[in-house]
């Protein structure tokens, strides 16, 4: 149903690790090199038990700017689900964490999905363009959920 290939607005960049002898360092994002639309309003981080998977979930409004550093290595499923996108209906896979560090940042209606495959707990950082449940957590949370759904197209294998 999906053909594989690059999805249109997303944006995969290695975040490469600045290494002295007290440790190392790397820039997640900055705003002179990312698109206002995806500029961040809030950032949270999440750890994700090895073997473990996270989505697949769309948003209608937001935009996440994931940071994937390790420890423990994620694959990540990507489906373009924008009719008036020109990848629409492509699946982009991204391999991502302690061995390739990267930022994924994932357009409004591109469904994703993550999953632990390094064998050990890892963290992800998100940076997204929208408050989570608006300003105050007044608003509905802005997720469309398909994990649940045995119907669902997005499937990760």
């Amino acid at each position: 149903m999906f053909k594989n290939g690059t999805i249109h607005d997303v944006a995969v960049r290695s975040l490469p690790k600045f290494i002295d002898d007290r440790g190392w360092l790397a820039e997640l994002f900055r705003h002179d090199d990312m698109a206002s639309e995806f500029l961040p309003v809030m950032g949270y981080v999440s750890m994700t038990a090895a073997g473990i998977t996270r989505g697949p979930h769309e948003h209608a409004d937001q935009a996440d700017c994931f940071a994937f550093l390790g420890p423990s290595n994620f694959k990540i499923w990507l489906w373009d689900n924008r009719k008036g996108s020109p990848t629409f209906m492509t699946r982009q896979i991204v391999y991502a964490g302690e061995d390739a560090p990267r930022s994924v940042i994932i357009p409004k209606g591109v469904v994703h999905a993550y999953t632990n495959i390094g064998g050990k707990q890892g963290m992800v950082l998100n940076f997204p363009n929208r408050l989570y449940a608006g300003e105050g957590k007044k608003s509905p949370v802005d997720e469309i959920r398909h994990e649940t759904d045995p119907n669902s197209i997005f499937r990760l294998e």
